[in-house]
Parts: C-alpha cells; structure tokens; sequence
C-alpha cells in the first residue's frame, strides 16, 4: 500500500520511525485486530498514560510556579534595592572635602585650610578648558553626551570583553555619571562585598538616569553640573583633589590656563592615581597621555595639527621643575591662624550647634571662606620683631622640653619624660638642676647621659622627641579699638614650628600686676563718682584683710592725689580705693570687661587684692588687651574679634561677628583715665613705653609677684597693644634683662605708626580744667600748692581750700653796721616821745594837770 507522506511532516524522520509506524497502522489481521481490541479494552495502559501525562504536568507547574517566584522575587528583590536608594539632590552629588580660604582684612587671601582629602578647590564648568573636558569625556565616557546617565553599549561591550577573556579582563562600564555617584554617594564602596557591590551597581545605575533627568527637568544643563562636580572631585594623585589643586599641584597655575598637553596629563591619571602620577611615573603617564590624545582625535574633539603639537610638548620637564620648587608641602600656620580656627571653631559648635568634629570637619572640609581682621602688614612687622635675637636678652637660654619610649628586652614597653630626667640629676648632681640650659648642644650632652642609664644594649628606642623652646619668652596683641579687630598677635618668640601649638597670647593666664588698678580699682571708682583725679590719698600704710599696718591719715607730704598713684603706681592707695569702692564693684566692672578666668568667691578673687592684680588663675594677653581697648574706646567694650564673617563655598554667610559694643565705662571715666595714663608713659613708670613720633601713647605697667610676670598695656589713637614678658617655669627675671619688654613694644609699635598722621585723643564736652589744691583736692585758695587738673563738670570741686595760709614775704638782709645805727635811731626817738610826753599843750591844756589849792586860801 502507497503512502503519501504529508508535506506537514517533517523531512528529516528518521526511516526506522516511519516503518515502525506504518507497521503500526496497517496491522489489520484478526490477531492484530484481537490485540488491539485488548489493549483498548485494559484499565493498565490507561492508567499509566494517565499518571505519565498527570506527572508532566505537575512538573511542568512545578517549573513555571518555581520561574515565576523567581522572577517576582528578583523583581521584588530590584524594587526593593530602587526603594532603598539613597536620596540625591545638588548637595549630595557635590565633591567632599573643599579646602577653606583665609582672607585678610584687606581681602588678600593669606592662608589655605585642608585635610589630606579635602584640599579641592571649587571651579565653576566655565573656567574648566573644553581641552580639560574634552580629555575626561573622551578616555572616561566617549558616549557621555548621548546617554542618559547608563551607557547600554559600553554594559555590552565590556560584557563582550570579559567573556572573550574567559572572564580574564574587565572592561569598565561606569558612565561619569555613575563614578560621580560612586565618589560622593557611596562613599564606602571600595569595602563592599560582592552583594553589596551587586547592590549599589543596581542603585548608581537607577539613581544615574534619576538625577540626569531631576537635572534636566529642573532646567539645569545636566552633562555640565556632572561634569563640574565630576572634575572637582576626582582624585589625580600627589595629594590633589579636583581640577584646580591638580592644576595648581603639577603646573602651577589655574585650570583656566592649562594647555591641551597638560590637560591631556591630568585626563590619564584619574584611572589609578598612583600608577599614572606624572610625577612618579612619567613614563605610564606618558603612554596614558597618548592615549588621551588619541580618543581626542578620533572622537574629533582635537584636529591633527593639535595633536601632534601635544605630542611633542615637554610638558613632563615643566612638571619636574615645579616640584623642585616645592621645597615643603606642609605650611606650619601662623598665631593668628591657629587662633582664627579656634575661634571659628567655637562659634559653629555654640551659634550653629555643630559638635566638635563636624566643626572641625567644616573647617577642612567644606570650602569655607573666613574673612579675617588680620592686618597682614601688622603681622609680618610683629613676626620680624618677635624673631630678632637682638631683640631680647644677651645670654639667652633654652628649655628642653624631651619624651622617649622605650621597648624593653623583656616586651615591657617603657616611656621617659623630661621630669624623670630631671629628676634623675637632681638626685645624682646638684638638688637645684633644671631644664634651662645654655644651648641645645649642651642640653643633647644631658640627654645622651642620660638615655645611657637607662636604655640598654637590647632595647629598642621606638620614639624621641626633643624641642628647645628659647627662654625668656614673650607675647604681644594689637588690637584695633573701634571695632574690637585683632589686627595681630604673636604666641612666643623665635620659629614657630608647628601649628595649633601654644599661643602665650591666648594659652597662657598670669598675673596681670598693676595693670589690674586701672579696670579693677580706679576706673570704677572714677565711673561712680567716688574719687577724681584730685582727689587727696594717704600713701602711707593702711589696713586690709591681709593685714597691713594702719597709717596717721594726716595730710603730710605722704598724701597724693588719685592722679599721682596712677603715675606712680602707688600700692596702697589703691587699696584704699578699693576698699571704698568695694571689691564686689571692682569685680562687676572686670567681669564687664571680658575677663574670663576670675573666681567669684570673696574668698579668692571678690577680695582687696583684686587692686593689685592679685588673683587666682591669672588672665591672658588677649583679655587684657581688650580691656584696655575698650578704655581707649570711650569705655565701651567690644569682644575681641579674629574674622568679620565666614561664608560656604556658594557665598552663603553662616557666621557673622556682629560685634555687639558694651558700654562698660563712662566716656569722661575713659578720658580721665587715658589722659592720666598718658603721664604714666611721659614721667612715671612706663617711660620705656614713648614712641619716636609725637603721636600720644597712655598706658600702664604692671610686674608680678617676684618679678616673675612683667606686663604693659598701651594705646594710641590707633591702636591698642599689650605684651607679657617671663619665663615660661615662672622663674625670676633679673633686673638687666628686663628692659626687653620695652624694645619690644616700641620696635613693634614704632613700624606700625610709621606714616601715620598725628591724632589726639578726642576729649567728651564734659571735661573741665580746674586749679585746686594739691594737698585737699579743693579749688586752690591762697597759700595753696596749685596744680590743674581735669574734672567732669558734675565733679569739680564746690568748696575752696583754706588750710593754708600765705607764707609772710621776707625782708630784705641788711648789714651789721646798718643794725646799729638803726638801734640808735630807735633809742632816740624813745627818749624823744619821752620827752614830749612830759609837756603841756599849749593849745589844750585843760584838765592835763590838777595842782591842789594854797592851805591859806590866798
């Protein structure tokens, strides 16, 4: 029998198949038709078909159920990843770790602030050389201008490359958009496991397309706000964060001006920073350079002529001779630096409620730009003054301040310090050893005896330290009194060597002397109208709390007004002073005053001691200075002051000096007390204080218990200037070396009023001129010791001073000859009144003689 073979069926069965099927078929013999009528008639063969069909469909559910929970569970598992992607807005796409810029006050920008990964420096897409973009794009991202923030090609190509590799070689896939994500979002990705980096590829890429179009729809340029934050954040070796650094790093200029060859450098390294560092490695930055340039000209970014021209640019030897310049990298900052961060770092944690770290963090890290009250000139000339040895006492020592650590043969790891050296030789060479020594080399001969006893052959010295710090020390503020600007200020002489170290102007409390008389004692007393200027005071010894002997009290020549204790500095009327005043008002007008270490306790610093600067902790130079700037201020006190405001790297201002100005003394008070402290510089004790132009200077002296601390605080009409003067140990100045406070201050004070105009000291309306009595204090009378002296109208004496009378004039000498011829002279005209007493008035002689009458009658 003929079968036609459907053309359905397909042409490639197997022959075997056909005839057995056929066989099947055409079976139509009895027996056949018997066997198959059985077949059909048994429940086996259908029930195993049954169970057969049953079993693949169960596996066949078992599959797609299994498939579809997979799928659900990566779609849920994908959606859930998208769900926790962080969120993203301007700010978070924007490079951490900005250097801040220190300003001075006439705008010049004097310091840098960075950390070792935020030293970028903020540069707007409009001053980044297409050149610069161009190479990014080009060797990082040749699609970037087409893609929407994922690159398909670039996932497939480098798919296609680590599959030819057999998974040998990896291609990256990132888009710039991605890698900025990565740099600045997930911070954390180079300790990521492999889930956790499958995690955040799955959020870079879906954050990446959200943030192009968030970009976009915001009307923004998308490409170029990637691009700016992309070339200000990424890493290009040497310490160099963002485009500008780097520019600034190899080449020494702006990003602005960088040439196609250098921006073509920087576009090779920030694949592997350290391999392709220019300095480095010039050779691989080199070939990687090349490759730059190649993209650049196929991607048709640059023409032949340029390219070539690149090629053959030394560019590398420029690089070379900009870091043989480079003699240091870490700048040490200067006192008032150090002081500018402390006080920044103070006002965001107490105005803007950083913590500490994020304030520090803010400071180094966040692009700040702090507009200082420094006057750069005012500061060099201090810094030139304070580093002059001829400036300070012949003989200078030096105090050494050493540490050493020790590992012992036994694993005991032991630390040694200058104390414990010290120690050592006060009991094996002389009780009264100390740490000054007369020169560094003379100190190391101490320190290497010593490391001789106490290390031995087996130990291992793993650290040392060793500073000399010149001895005697000084520190001085300039202050700017109109404003509360500190214009200068200087933490010590010599180097300074390192930054944040101690500021004496601000880190080291003393006794402030006899400095404290005028804020503490005669100001106040002044203000309220308790004494003047003329007042009369016993000099001699008075009784107080720490019980000196009472004086007479009469008016003898130990008397002298308020004006002369100031000149002369007079101990004891300024305990009587502030015994009438009480040390509780003193201690009112100081707190008013800024001083920050006083104790208020009767029992420590609310006592009589407060007039002579007697107090517990001490004040720094800085308080002082301030203090008086407010007297030179017309009383009112301002908070001294290191910046005038503080902005973010967008010019947002987040901190501002809003110097709030206290009234704190009377303006007549502050007059009164300036024009008395202008005699303490022109004839009492700070005659050594006189500057060489006729501008006026008021100040005061002051010396600390046994001649430890000397101090002197004065002004002009310009500016007002307090130094400290002693030993850090608090050792004993001696009287031949003391005089260097005064070279000091003038040298300081001469240069930086040099040039300046002649200015007095503005004198209130209601300041008066009277003459009074030198030893009452009252308007002078006759036979007074007259002085003038200056009064607010509502305190000139009302009485006139009567205790003196005028002393006779005197005669004129004459001869002894003369004598007594004038004795004969008076002898005769005795006998001659004599005489003429004896005879009638003719004229009148009624009644001058009664003679009796003749007994007879006749």
């Amino acid at each position: 029998m003929r079968v036609f073979v459907s053309e359905a069926f397909p042409k490639r069965i197997p022959r075997i198949l056909y005839r057995r099927f056929f066989e099947k078929i055409m079976d139509l013999s009895k027996k056949g038709i018997r066997k198959e009528r059985v077949q059909l008639e048994s429940t086996a063969p259908r029930m195993g078909k049954r169970f057969g069909v049953s079993l693949l469909r169960v596996l066949m559910y078992l599959l797609i159920a299994t498939a579809t929970s997979g799928i659900c569970l990566a779609a849920g598992s994908y959606q859930g990843m998208i769900d926790n992607a962080p969120d993203i807005t301007d700010a978070s796409i924007s490079p951490l770790g900005y250097a801040s810029f220190v300003y001075d006050s006439s705008g010049n920008q004097i310091q840098k602030l960075s950390s070792v990964e935020g030293n970028r420096v903020s540069m707007d897409i409009k001053n980044i050389p297409e050149n610069m973009q161009h190479a990014i794009v080009a060797i990082e991202d040749s699609r970037f201008y087409d893609h929407n923030g994922v690159d398909p090609h670039g996932m497939i190509r480098a798919f296609a490359v680590m599959l030819s590799s057999n998974f040998a070689e990896s291609e990256g896939a990132s888009t710039i958009t991605q890698q900025l994500l990565k740099n600045n979002v997930f911070t954390e990705w180079m300790y990521e496991s492999r889930i956790q980096r499958i995690k955040r590829k799955i959020q870079e890429q879906y954050l990446a397309v959200q943030l192009e179009k968030s970009l976009k729809d915001s009307g923004q340029n998308p490409k170029d706000v990637v691009l700016e934050n992309y070339l200000n954040t990424v890493n290009f070796g040497s310490g160099a964060y963002g485009i500008q650094t780097a520019a600034q790093t190899y080449f020494g200029k702006d990003a602005k001006a960088l040439t196609l060859s250098e921006c073509a450098v920087l576009a090779a390294i920030p694949q592997n920073p350290s391999k392709f560092n220019p300095k480095l490695y010039p050779e691989k930055n080199a070939q990687r350079m090349k490759t730059v340039l190649d993209y650049m000209l196929t991607q048709g970014y640059i023409s032949p002529e340029s390219y070539k021209d690149a090629l053959n640019d030394n560019v590398y030897a420029r690089i070379q001779e900009k870091e043989s310049a480079v003699v240091n990298d870490t700048e040490v900052y200067s006192y008032f630096i150090d002081e500018l961060i402390n006080q920044v770092k103070h006002d965001l944690m107490t105005q803007k409620g950083y913590t500490e770290d994020q304030a520090t963090n803010a400071i180094y890290n966040s692009g700040l730009r702090i507009y200082s009250t420094e006057d750069s000139s005012i500061q060099k000339i201090m810094e030139d003054e304070f580093s002059k040895a001829e400036n300070f006492p012949a003989g200078t020592e030096v105090n050494l301040d050493w540490a050493l650590t020790v590992d012992k043969k036994d694993g005991t790891r032991v630390n040694y310090s200058r104390e414990m050296l010290q120690q050592y030789y006060q009991e094996n060479l002389n009780p009264d050893f100390n740490l000054y020594f007369g020169s560094p080399d003379e100190a190391q001969l101490y320190i290497n005896d010593y490391k001789s006893h106490v290390v031995e052959p087996d130990d291992t010295v793993v650290a040392e330290r060793t500073d000399f710090t010149p001895q005697p020390q000084a520190c001085m503020t300039v202050i700017d009194q109109k404003n509360g600007h500190v214009v200068g200020i200087i933490g010590g002489r010599g180097k300074k060597t390192g930054s944040l170290t101690l500021n004496r102007a601000t880190g080291a409390y003393r006794q402030p002397g006899s400095t404290f008389k005028i804020p503490s004692t005669y100001g106040p007393a002044l203000d309220q109208g308790v004494v003047t200027l003329g007042t009369p005071e016993n000099s001699k010894d008075t009784t107080y709390k720490d019980g000196i002997e009472q004086g007479t009290g009469e008016l003898d020549p130990g008397t002298m007004t308020v004006r002369e204790a100031i000149v002369q500095s007079n101990n004891v009327i300024a305990i009587k002073v502030i015994q009438a005043i009480t040390p509780a008002t003193g201690f009112e007008y100081l707190s008013k005053l800024g001083f920050s270490s006083l104790v208020a306790d009767p029992a420590y610093d609310e006592s009589e001691s407060l007039a002579l600067g007697g107090i517990t902790n001490g004040v720094n130079d800085l308080e002082l200075t301030a203090c008086y700037a407010a007297i030179a201020n017309g009383g009112t006190y301002i908070r001294p002051v290191f910046y005038t405001k503080v902005t973010d790297n967008k010019g947002n201002v987040i901190l501002e000096n809003n110097t709030m100005a206290k009234q704190v003394f009377k303006p007549g008070t502050a007059w009164l007390l300036t024009n008395a402290m202008q005699d303490v510089v022109s004839k009492g004790t700070g005659t050594g204080f006189q500057l060489d132009s006729d501008i006026p200077v008021a100040g005061k002296t002051g010396t600390g218990d046994s001649d430890v601390d000397l101090q002197f605080v004065g002004y002009t009409p310009y500016y007002t200037a307090g130094i400290w003067a002693g030993y850090d140990s608090n050792k004993e100045l001696s009287e031949e070396c003391r005089g260097y406070i005064h070279t000091l201050w003038t040298s300081v004070m001469n240069r930086i009023h040099a040039g300046l105009d002649m200015k007095s000291f503005q004198k209130p309306d209601n300041i008066v001129q009277a003459t009074i009595c030198n030893k009452s204090g009252l308007l002078a009378g006759n036979g007074c010791e007259a002085v003038n002296e200056y009064f607010e109208k509502s305190s000139i004496p009302s009485d006139t001073c009567v205790q003196h009378k005028p002393t006779p004039a005197p005669q004129p000498s004459i001869s002894p000859e003369e004598k007594d011829k004038e004795k004969e002279k008076e002898k005769e005209k005795e006998k001659e009144e004599e005489n003429n007493s004896q005879q009638p008035d003719p004229e009148n002689d009624e009644g001058l003689f009664d003679y009796p009458e003749d007994a007879s009658g006749e």
